[in-house]
């Protein structure tokens, strides 16, 4: 296992703000692995651009917060330990404010799987619905009535969509016939 870890939520959602780019941390993670799921941002220096559809657009800084974010993504994507996760605010936050995190996660992984991917993917059938139900979640419109439940059932929506992601990443990237069991 690699010392890699993404860094914390604060962090990107400080660095975003320092440097203008419009998104916030939750949807710019999910830009990123959209982008590395439907086989690009390769490149740790472009990879900010081609989220942003901004070719001058980069990580301020190798070694910050962002050039961070990449490394870890794109490590976590491609190991066979299955340990990707998704960025998204602290658990002490209220759960509002993490299921709309997570809609906009949902969100940036759409387009950036749309730029990377293009119009027809070649999935699996498997793979294409995972992303259609990605594509459900993102247009939700969520309400909080009771926080019990809501927090359970936001931690399962988010354990969903991770496994869906390391699916559409291995049927994208790898190819079907390297896919990784996900169960």
């Amino acid at each position: 296992m690699s010392d890699r870890s993404l860094p914390r939520y604060s962090e990107i959602a400080e660095q975003a703000r320092q440097l203008s780019l419009g998104l916030d941390a939750a949807e710019l993670h999910g830009s990123l692995c959209g982008l590395l799921s439907g086989g690009q941002a390769t490149d740790g220096e472009h990879w900010l651009g081609q989220a942003l559809a901004d070719p001058l657009a980069s990580p301020a800084s190798p070694g910050g917060a962002l050039d961070q974010m990449y490394w870890a993504s794109l490590e976590a994507l491609s190991s066979p330990e299955l340990g990707f996760s998704l960025l998204l605010p602290d658990d002490d936050l209220p759960v509002s404010e993490r299921g709309d995190a997570l809609l906009a996660w949902c969100r940036g992984f759409l387009g950036g799987f749309g730029l990377a991917a293009g119009a027809a993917p070649a999935l699996s059938d498997e793979s294409s619905e995972a992303l259609a139900d990605i594509g459900r979640i993102a247009a939700s419109d969520l309400s909080y009535d009771d926080p019990g439940a809501d927090e359970d059932a936001l931690e399962e929506v988010a354990e969903f969509i991770r496994v869906a992601v390391m699916l559409v990443h291995s049927d994208c990237v790898l190819g079907p016939r390297h896919r990784r069991s996900l169960n």
